[in-house]
């Protein structure tokens, strides 16, 4: 009963990377073979193939990614302070602007 919890071989837990576009393919192929998978009418195939979608979407978003340089850097990391500081001033202002119709009331 307590075969669940001796540690399993390594070869066995899953395989090498090398290996994972032969797997990807594999999976397609069963994916494919499933029509109701591949019909955006069905409710499974709906949800299945945004998924889908949404990977390769976020794949190639993650790809055509880059680092901001120093100067976009200091540029976004102002116009963020800029927004912080407006917003405050605008929380503080109706704060303030409160606290005299709330004794009113």
């Amino acid at each position: 009963w307590l075969k669940h919890l001796a540690p399993r071989p390594r070869s066995v837990e899953r395989p090498r990377p090398c290996s994972s576009g032969r797997i990807r393919v594999a999976m397609a192929d069963k994916l494919k073979s499933l029509p109701f998978i591949n019909d955006k009418n069905n409710p499974i195939g709906w949800f299945v193939q945004g998924g889908i979608e949404f990977a390769k979407d976020s794949q190639r978003l993650v790809q055509r990614c880059t680092k901001p340089d120093a100067k976009e850097f200091k540029k976004i990391a102002v116009a963020c302070s800029i927004g912080f500081a407006i917003m405050g001033f605008i929380g503080y202002t109706v704060k303030l602007v409160f606290i005299p119709i709330n004794n009113i009331i």
